[in-house]
Parts: C-alpha cells; structure tokens; sequence
C-alpha cells in the first residue's frame, strides 16, 4: 500500500529536532523524500545517514533569505521538485512583559516566527508551480489564539502566523497552492527550556519534564509529542485535505477548551462561586 504522501517531495525548516524531527520521520514513513533545513549540522549529517537517498540535510538560519532560498533549491536539485513546506523552525524569548521587550529583541523573534515563513512561502511557490500546486504548513501556536501560553512578542508574532497564512492561502490557492496553520499546545519539546536561555543540551532535557507534567493541565490525559502535530501536518499536506486552506488546526489536548472547572470535575466553578448561597438547590451542585 502507498504512503500518503508517496511520491511526494517536501522541505521542512527546524528539521532535526523537536516537532521538525518527527515530521521528517513521519513524511518519510508515508513515502515522501525531505529537505531538512536547520542550523544543527551535526544532527542534520546523523539525520542523512539514517535515511540515506530519502533526506538531504540543508544548513538553513530562517533569517537569511540567500539561505532559505538555498534550502529550498535543494528541493528540486536532488529531488526534483517541491510539492511541500512546512514553515516550522522558531523560538521563544523569556517571559518578559510588554514594558520590559526590547527593539532588537523584538526584531529577532519576528524575523525568525514571521518573515521566515514568510520568505519561505515566497520561494517555494515558484517551485510549487512547476509541478502544479503544493501545500504550505505554518507552525502557529495556541499562543496565538490565547493570552497567557507564551512570552508578547512570541505570542504577537505566532497570532501574525495565523493571519498570514490566511491571508496567503487567499492569494495561492487559485494556483492549487493550499496554505494552512497548526496552533500546538504543550508539545513535549526543547522549545521551553530555549525559552528560558538554557544551553541547547539542557534545553532538550527539559522536554522531559514537560512531558512529564503536561498532562495534568489539559482535558486529555496524555503529554503532548511531537507526532502529535506531525499527523497533522500530515493531513495538511497530504490529498486528503484538498478542500482544506486558509485554516488553523489547533492540536493542543483541549488546553483552550476552556477554564480548568470545565474540564476537572474537582475544580470549582467561578460562576458558581460568585453566586455562593444565593444559588437555588437545583443550581449548587452543578459544577
């Protein structure tokens, strides 16, 4: 049986770890062949040599146009073509409140979550047009939709994401390139602790513990992986969302479904609790 994405070539920025790693992974499983660009060259070299003829590793800082471009180019060098991209390398910054961020700071994080993306989008639909269309995935974030999940710059520039990649599905899906979101939760990744200005090697620790802690703050009982959101980039790109652009998956195990007293039957209600005993009978057990 054909994979999914069988015959299929795409490029994925932020590729040898975290989310990027087990998209490569997965894509690769469903028959695609991969660009993986990142800035980890010892990773991507590992990452070469695992699936040999099926990744090409291409060193890429997202910050750099020439570099996207090149990445992108070893698409249909090696490959081909290029039927996919997923925009998926980023970073925090620390918690800091909008009087503490700073020009530069700012600048950085909008450069790497925005106009990387951005430039990417802009380079691979030529490329996406010579074989008849493709499918562009954007990594957003539950940041995005909600105060509270992320530092204000990253959160600002995840929203900007979500946007963009609506707005650019407008503009390309009448030449068969589809463009859509995913808006992560709490995915068990090295993000957190590059968050905080761990070293890169602590960072990856840290993935552990959100894993480990994850599930309790969220409806569904289980930590959230990085195959959780390659399935769905999967989806997005593959044929079996043909009808599907201009959209924001959100794949975060019910974390924005609401406060925690809708979901955890030992938490008390809010509502319920401004009332106290001026709620009839029939109300006060209700939680």
């Amino acid at each position: 049986m054909a994979g999914r994405l069988e015959g299929k070539v795409a490029a994925i920025t932020g590729g040898v770890s975290g989310i990027g790693l087990g998209t490569v992974e997965l894509f690769v499983a469903e028959g695609a062949k991969v660009v993986a660009a990142d800035i980890q060259d010892e990773k991507g070299a590992m990452l070469e040599k695992r699936f040999p003829g099926q990744v090409v590793y291409a060193r890429c800082d997202v910050t750099s146009e020439a570099e996207i471009e090149a990445a992108l180019s070893r698409a249909k060098s090696e490959f081909g073509g290029l039927d996919i991209l997923f925009n998926n390398a980023g970073i925090s910054d620390r918690m800091t409140s909008i009087t503490e961020v700073t020009a530069e700071g700012w600048s950085w994080i909008y450069d790497i979550l925005v106009r990387g993306p951005a430039l990417g989008m802009k380079h691979a639909v030529p490329l996406m047009l010579e074989r008849g269309g493709g499918s562009i995935v954007n990594t957003a974030s539950i940041a995005g939709l909600q105060a509270g999940w992320g530092p204000i710059a990253y959160s600002s520039a995840k929203a900007a994401v979500i946007h963009m990649s609506r707005v650019a599905a407008a503009q390309l899906s009448p030449q068969k390139i589809r463009v859509n979101a995913i808006c992560p939760g709490l995915i068990a990744t090295s993000i957190f602790g590059a968050s905080l200005g761990l070293p890169r090697e602590v960072a990856d620790q840290m993935a552990a513990r959100v894993a480990e802690n994850a599930a309790k703050v969220q409806p569904v009982p289980k930590a959230g992986m990085p195959d959780d959101i390659a399935q769905a980039a999967l989806y997005l790109a593959s044929d079996a969302a043909a009808f599907v652009t201009g959209a924001h998956l959100v794949v975060d195990g019910g974390i924005t479904v609401g406060s925690r007293h809708a979901w955890d039957q030992a938490s008390p209600s809010p509502f319920m609790a401004m009332f106290g005993e001026m709620a009839p009978p029939a109300m006060a057990g209700q939680n």
